[in-house]
């Protein structure tokens, strides 16, 4: 039997190599100061609280300086999986809140969360009924400018998914506003 070096092919090595160079600290550095504004606008409406959406993004981005060696590349490149990063650690930062609050508020009290979706507390409880998905995709595409390939690309889902869910949300609000006139 052929020892296992033998088997491997030099000329697919080279692609492979590249693949696994991981994401650099100016790629992440550029992308902090130049779409910082729009990261945090999306943190703030996930978290709905701007002392945890900026620690969020500090934390993503920190996070990637961190592991930035095992980028493997993907669709949306470094930014797409930039957004990943924000957008899970603002979910998570408004798990924690939503856990802190039920162990030291009564229940019932009926305070609701500030939310930086919009000026407007009935259209803020709209969108705040909005399934998950379809709120962080209106967050993405309405708060950080993303187009289609790059919310599918943060999100880890289809274009075409993008597209089903941003129009589900759309109508979804429309029908709500009709009942709410």
């Amino acid at each position: 039997m052929a020892p296992f070096s033998s088997l491997a092919d030099p000329d697919q090595a080279a692609p492979i190599t590249d693949r696994i160079a991981g994401a650099t600290e100016a790629q992440i550095e550029t992308a902090y100061r130049e779409r910082y504004r729009e990261f945090l606008r999306v943190a703030v409406a996930i978290t709905g609280h701007p002392e945890s959406a900026d620690d969020a993004v500090h934390d993503a981005f920190a996070e990637a300086l961190r592991t930035r060696g095992g980028y493997r590349g993907g669709p949306g490149g470094v930014e797409a999986w930039l957004w990943r990063a924000v957008v899970n650690r603002a979910r998570n930062q408004r798990r924690w809140a939503r856990l802190r609050r039920q162990r030291t508020e009564p229940m019932g009290d009926g305070r609701a969360a500030p939310d930086a979706v919009t000026g407007d507390p009935a259209v803020r409880a709209l969108v705040a009924a909005l399934p998950e998905r379809q709120r962080l995709v209106l967050f993405l595409r309405y708060y950080a400018d993303l187009d289609y390939d790059g919310i599918a690309a943060a999100l880890g889902i289809r274009r075409g998914t993008v597209g089903a869910t941003l129009s589900a949300a759309h109508a979804s609000l429309r029908r709500s506003m009709e009942v709410e006139a």
